[in-house]
């Protein structure tokens, strides 16, 4: 099995103790050489600022190639591409763009009056307004508000036609159901290599089950299972990291070579995951050299 081509998301720290905690995850992720790391904005645009001194700040200081996160929630246009072109200053010409999430406590999302409506119209003023490399999202389980799951795949392709490079897709639990999405995708004229799977490492089953059953993602019932006996055993790590390793393997023998990581600023889960699949550390190899 050749070893898959990793990238990492991280999210702002919003204290001092997730500072360091945000810090230590970058040192442990930083030698397995991701191809970028990305910083995400919180839900309704409540982390704009910490995000981009987060951005600036680990672009700075670590070396790695830092991609920033920018949404459509409660701005205007001008404000949204006034952030994109203080990234570009800051040396950050790569953005994941978004629609966001509506703020806390709002049922749905909501244009700003002078704001974009959609991500297409944000991917379309990036495209124009500079050099960035933009990634978005894409949902191999049907987005909450999408009627279907050929409108999630036509609208990914008016995201890619506006402009954008890649897709990175929201996580799931089984292999085949990115392979689903990806020939969906692929029979509809996307280019499935632009389309790189977001692995959700489960560093807590409730946690991570509860957000799955907000963003739509399908729970298979072998995994509720499997993970109430683990706990019951006090096994659940070890079965987190088997999981994630056997979903990132059938990965990787279908034919995907990049993968994306939630890591919740928590790395050892990931980190070991990585090792698994082949990732070594660069200071191992330059020891070895």
């Amino acid at each position: 099995m050749t070893a898959p081509i990793v990238s990492f998301e991280f999210f702002p720290p919003q204290s001092l103790e997730a500072s360091f905690r945000l810090w230590d995850t970058v040192q442990s992720l930083a030698p397995l050489d991701p191809r970028f790391v990305s910083v995400t904005y919180g839900a309704g645009g409540t982390t704009r600022d910490l995000t981009r001194d987060a951005v600036a700040t680990l672009h700075k200081s670590s070396g790695l190639n830092v991609a920033a996160h920018l949404t459509c929630v409660d701005a205007t246009r001008d404000e949204t591409l006034s952030i994109a072109k203080s990234f570009a200053e800051a040396g950050v010409n790569e953005i994941v763009a978004l629609r966001g999430d509506p703020p806390k406590g709002a049922g749905q999302f909501t244009q700003h009056p002078d704001g974009f409506a959609n991500s297409v119209e944000l991917i379309e003023a990036l495209s124009t307004a500079g050099d960035f490399t933009i990634r978005v999202g894409a949902y191999p389980d049907i987005h909450p508000e999408a009627k279907t799951a050929q409108a999630d795949i036509d609208w990914l392709k008016r995201k890619l036609d506006a402009g954008a490079d890649e897709a990175l897709t929201q996580f799931f639990f089984e292999a085949e159901t990115f392979f689903r999405f990806r020939d969906a995708c692929e029979k509809a004229g996307i280019d499935g290599s632009k389309i790189t799977p977001g692995i959700l490492p489960i560093e807590n089953w409730k946690g991570a089950r509860n957000f799955a059953r907000r963003c739509g993602t399908t729970i298979p019932k072998w995994i509720e299972d499997a993970f109430d006996k683990a706990i019951r055993d006090g096994r659940e790590d070890l079965l987190a990291t088997a999981i994630c390793t056997e979903l990132c393997s059938d990965l990787i023998d279908g034919g995907v070579d990049k993968l994306h990581f939630y890591t919740l600023n928590r790395p050892e889960l990931t980190r070991d995951v990585c090792h698994a699949l082949g990732v070594t550390p660069r200071v191992e190899l330059e020891n070895v050299a």
